[in-house]
């Protein structure tokens, strides 16, 4: 079986946002299916969409995986619901834990369940920094460009973002 490379974002913006972030990583890597290559700082970053709720913290991994994408969404999903997550009905809405697969190996696809690359990740300042202390340089399968120049493109004004911890 072939390991791929998956990058994850996770966040949370309700109760201790780091320590969900910290337990959402321990039980990928507990789930014994991924190996955390790396991860980039956390970040306490201003909510996009839907405004009227408080600052999440987002970080980005690097993992090795035998999964293949749908079964590591599945995962994914799995982890959310165990640490607590309940669907709010608000899209973007407050959560305790919210894990996205962003890219995996240089993967382009589209189902009902699942689209790689993430559709939104080139217009979010809270994917694309953490996915920038990773490594700058992945080129974006769909857009051809890499990740530092999509994050530059972004308005500063907007998505204001800090490093955490």
């Amino acid at each position: 079986m072939n390991k791929h490379t998956a990058y994850i974002a996770i966040g949370s913006n309700i109760g201790d946002k780091s320590a969900n972030c910290e337990n959402g990583i321990r039980l990928l890597v507990e789930s014994g299916t991924c190996d955390v290559l790396t991860r980039s700082h956390f970040y306490r970053t201003e909510p996009v969409e839907y405004t009227d709720q408080d600052w999440f913290i987002n970080a980005a991994l690097k993992v090795n995986t035998l999964l293949d994408p749908a079964d590591l969404l599945r995962l994914l999903k799995n982890i959310e619901v165990e640490t607590g997550r309940v669907d709010s009905g608000i899209r973007f809405g407050p959560r305790i834990l919210d894990m996205d697969i962003i890219l995996y190996d240089d993967m382009v696809l589209q189902d009902n369940d699942l689209v790689i690359p993430h559709p939104r990740m080139h217009e979010r300042r809270f994917v694309l920094q953490p996915m920038c202390d990773i490594d700058p340089t992945i080129v974006h399968p769909r857009l051809k460009k890499d990740l530092k120049s999509l994050l530059d493109k972004l308005d500063d004004e907007t998505q204001r973002i800090k490093i955490f911890k």
